[in-house]
């Protein structure tokens, strides 16, 4: 019984660890061809299918992205790409 109990402890010590572990991170991407009306929704749009993105702001004034995500499950290879994909190539601003 002890056994079980102090495994059942580890594990949910584990649990715990991961989940304090991850973190929500905010980023700013340079977005290149922003040209129209269009261009701010649809880079937003293919941000938010990232599995993790939890906030997006597009701005066509300054042809960026600010981005908040879980860093457990997306990266900034995965933004980029997403942005790449829908025609708007992109990289990480200067912070």
């Amino acid at each position: 019984m002890t056994l079980i109990v102090k495994s059942c402890a580890l594990v949910a010590a584990l649990l715990v660890t991961s989940a304090v572990l991850a973190a929500a991170k905010t980023i700013t991407l340079n977005i290149d061809n922003m040209s129209c009306a269009s261009c701010a929704p649809i880079v937003k749009k293919s941000l938010e299918r990232v599995s993790g993105v939890i906030k997006v702001a597009v701005s066509r004034q300054l042809d960026s992205a600010t981005v908040t995500y879980d860093d457990t499950k997306a990266n900034v290879e995965a933004l980029i790409a997403a942005t790449t994909n829908a025609g708007y190539p992109s990289r990480l601003a200067r912070q």
